[in-house]
């Protein structure tokens, strides 16, 4: 993606069922469990780079000793930094108790891993995961990390206060933190009075409560009024552990389980190569699904909550997920083919003048399906002419050879410089810089007589385009530019864990509305507004996206052309053009991730057309906003 956008969080559960003695036995470390949490975190390093944390779980710890422990840490360093605070603790530990390791701190059966890309404009140690919820009894103890956004947290807000809790904050996480929280509290006191009548006390009542506790019930009473996209992550001091997603299925949750552990993460490959284990070994959790696990290693699976249509992220598929999952990688090579017909249109099926290459790094896979459908294309010529020539003249082996000889002209043109991109600030030389964060490949384009050809994966604001990669292409003088995107226009904002929620970024909105102004159409974005502003304060439930007016009038061929024009650096004489996925081509590509809200305005929850409504208010009004909203109704501002 070349221009970079906030996205996602990755999250790692895993549960050793085996004492730690076993594992320094079979893989000589006692340290298995932690160094399998380093190697899964790692392996999601692109879901987030803001922060990182985990935590752990002690069974077997005596009263009076800790046994919950946690460490997190800032930055895209983050990872590095918090293992490199326990293995210090560690290394201590092993230098003056080496015969009593499993004492050490972080030395438990229960891991938590989190990875944080923040989506809400706030940042700092209190906001990164896993958060944890105190009390003497290990039972009430709750450790939570997600990859989420609620919206409708002031919804669930609202719910707890008229329970009688007073929250001391309204972000999403911690709201989720109280609520689950004090649900648990309620199971855990009703427990107590339940076993006490019947004569249990002391250390034999807590073993009670700890082996009937059931956060199946109190997950599924909890998650009844979430509009969101979510995936996450629980423990309790007691030692149950868990992980639920959506009924959406809009994030996403692989697990593995065997006899001697049970894992889940964000991406099914992470498991793969940490485990060496099969594709087929790994399940993907279903949506509206929990996976629980009991504080003696018994697991079951939960259906939490059904929703009337099962829409997964498509941007997964696309550009957040690691290309090495074996169904993502066909797919992303999918959509590169699937884009051939429209640019060989482009290029007046021009092959031999044309020169092809990708933006790095993430649309490469899409890359190699456009060259291997371009290879196809090009050998049918091949055949047609040998055929052609065949029946016009005896074929000799100069013919056949010069046939034959014709390529596809497939080259790295464009190099990302990131080091540059990290150096650039906000002074005013900042687009003089910006424009150097790629570079190009010289002496491979013909001056004004090749067209080159690059795919991205998805242009969300065009900045980059103008400011960088247009730019500096346009030094190789080709006859024309064409910048392919493996993704459809993105039109619409994400409510669900993507740092897209301003129309104002996208190139596509500001597009469309430089159209209805140029075609003296601008009564129509103030009807759309009427219509909003009309809505701004219903329910989430009847709220109905009508920013999709702003597109009706224009085709999508329509809309392309003055993305070109938009993203044309001012002095560049150089013909543009831009081509776009189709939203049918994109569903063939990914079968079974369906949504598309981002391209088509179709949210799978009416909380996000309660935020694409307050997203086009705010536009209108010229705020500089996000329009997600907090308890009260306030927008959350940078």
């Amino acid at each position: 993606m070349s221009d970079p956008i906030k996205h996602e969080c990755g999250i790692v559960l895993l549960r050793l069922l085996k004492p730690l003695s076993y594992y320094e036995k079979k893989y000589g470390t006692k340290k298995f469990g932690l160094n399998a949490l380093y190697l899964l975190m790692e392996k999601q390093h692109n879901r987030g780079q803001e922060g990182a944390g985990i935590a752990t779980v002690k069974l077997h710890a005596n009263a009076g000793e800790e046994y919950i422990f946690r460490e997190r840490a800032l930055g895209a360093g983050a990872i590095t930094e918090t293992f490199h605070t326990i293995n210090e603790q560690l290394a201590w530990y092993e230098k003056h108790h080496a015969d009593q390791l499993e004492k050490a701190p972080f030395m438990g059966e229960i891991y938590m891993g989190h990875l944080r890309y923040g989506t809400i404009g706030r940042s700092g140690i209190a906001y990164t995961h896993p958060f944890l919820r105190r009390n003497n009894w290990r039972s009430r103890n709750l450790c939570l990390a997600g990859n989420f956004n609620l919206a409708n947290v002031n919804e669930v807000f609202d719910q707890i206060v008229a329970d009688g809790q007073h929250p001391r904050h309204n972000a999403d996480t911690f709201i989720i933190l109280e609520q689950l929280g004090s649900l648990l509290d309620t199971a855990v006191e009703d427990l107590y009075n339940s076993f006490s009548r019947q004569g249990f006390s002391g250390n034999e009542l807590n073993e009670k409560i700890e082996q009937e506790i059931d956060l199946t019930d109190i997950v599924k009473k909890a998650t009844q009024i979430w509009d969101g996209g979510f995936v996450i992550t629980g423990m309790t001091g007691s030692g149950d552990a868990f992980v639920f997603r959506d009924p959406w299925g809009i994030r996403p949750a692989y697990y593995f389980a065997n006899d001697e552990l049970i894992v889940a993460t964000s991406e099914r490959p992470v498991i793969q190569t940490v485990f060496n284990i099969k594709t087929e070994e790994v399940k993907e959790l279903p949506a509206g699904w929990g996976l629980f696990i009991k504080k003696d290693g018994a697991m079951k699976l939960a259906h939490i909550r059904t929703a009337n249509h099962i829409t997964p992220c498509s941007f997964e598929r696309i550009y957040f997920s690691r290309g090495s999952d074996s169904d993502i990688y066909q797919e992303r090579k999918m959509l590169g083919k699937l884009l051939i017909p429209q640019i060989l249109k482009s290029i007046d099926y021009d092959i031999d003048h044309t020169v092809f290459s990708f933006i790095p790094n993430t649309a490469e896979v899409a890359y190699y399906g456009m060259m291997e459908s371009l290879e196809d294309h090009l050998n049918e010529q091949k055949a047609n002419a040998i055929l052609q020539l065949h029946k016009k003249t005896s074929l000799t082996e100069q013919h056949i050879n010069e046939i034959l000889s014709k390529r596809i002209r497939n080259e790295k043109l464009t190099i990302k410089d990131i080091k540059l991109r990290t150096f650039i600030t906000e002074d005013a030389n900042r687009n003089d810089l910006a424009a150097h964060v790629y570079d190009v490949t010289y002496g491979i384009v013909k001056e004004n007589e090749d067209a080159i050809v690059v795919i991205d994966d998805s242009i969300v604001r065009g900045t980059t385009l103008k400011q960088s990669i247009i730019k500096i292409l346009s030094r190789l003088h080709p006859r024309k530019i064409i910048i392919v995107s493996s993704s459809p226009q993105i039109r619409y904002p994400d409510c669900y864990g993507i740092d897209m929620s301003r129309l104002s970024e996208f190139i596509a909105f500001t597009a469309a509305v430089s159209l209805l102004k140029e075609q003296g159409k601008t009564s129509l974005i103030d009807e759309v507004y009427k219509k909003s502003k009309a809505q701004e304060n219903l329910p989430k439930e009847l709220i109905v996206n009508y920013v999709k007016e702003i597109y009706a009038p224009f085709t999508d061929e329509e809309i392309s052309k003055k993305i070109a024009e938009l993203v044309r650096p001012d002095d560049c004489n150089i013909d543009i053009e831009i081509i776009y996925q189709t939203i049918d081509n994109l569903h063939k590509a990914c079968p079974l991730n369906q949504g598309d809200w981002y391209f088509s305005g179709n949210y799978p929850t009416p909380g996000g057309n309660k935020l694409v409504n307050q997203a086009f208010i705010n536009d209108y009004e010229h705020k500089n906003i996000r329009p997600i909203m907090t308890p009260g109704g306030e927008s959350w501002e940078e």
